[in-house]
């Protein structure tokens, strides 16, 4: 059995400019640290991350705990979302969950994000075959794989964990078929600090 506890990142600080570096908000970085506490009674074989900094902040307690290195890999990163501002943000994700080809110029549809993600998660599964991984990810990013496992995943579920930050939901997988989907941990943030 291969374990994934995939993790959406703690509550970042939403007014940052570069989404890349976005910090964590001190409410955040507490909720990474009593996350790594309540995942001590879980065995972690690996931490992988995306490589933005509000995903590597909230696993880098997890990882420290171990002694383990973080390997980031761009496909766990956030959705592109391209020309879009900041506006009707309900509107525009309503929107991608409708039509999960729909994007804006130079951003990121819901299944482009879903085709890497599963990439991502393909590789997981032969690489790390048989052990239990912590990975670090976003909640576009998240929600794609999840979408690709269970096709009734839609916007409302997008919605629910929208304010759950840190939001931990372990997948196991039997070679590389889907066996149980377990919410473990949900801290409840609002997601426009």
């Amino acid at each position: 059995m291969t374990n994934i506890y995939f993790i959406r990142h703690a509550q970042s600080e939403r007014n940052f400019t570069d989404e890349m570096q976005r910090p964590l908000t001190r409410e955040g970085t507490l909720d990474a640290d009593a996350l790594a506490e309540f995942m001590e009674k879980y065995h972690i074989d690996a931490v992988l991350s995306s490589p933005y900094k509000r995903a590597f902040d909230t696993v880098l307690p997890i990882a420290m705990v171990r002694g383990l290195d973080i390997k980031t890999d761009e496909r766990l990163r956030e959705r592109d979302a391209g020309s879009w501002k900041g506006e009707n943000f309900l509107e525009y994700i309503e929107m991608q969950w409708e039509d999960p080809d729909f994007s804006t110029e130079g951003g990121e549809s819901i299944n482009a994000v879903q085709r890497r993600g599963i990439a991502a998660v393909n590789d997981i599964l032969v690489k790390y075959c048989g052990q239990s991984i912590a990975v670090g990810t976003h909640g576009t990013a998240l929600s794609a794989i999840l979408n690709y496992y269970d096709s009734s995943f839609g916007f409302r579920d997008f919605m629910r964990i929208l304010d759950l930050m840190p939001y931990v939901i372990k997948l196991s997988f039997k070679g590389e078929t889907l066996v149980s989907k377990t919410e473990l941990f949900k801290k409840e943030r609002k997601y426009d600090a």
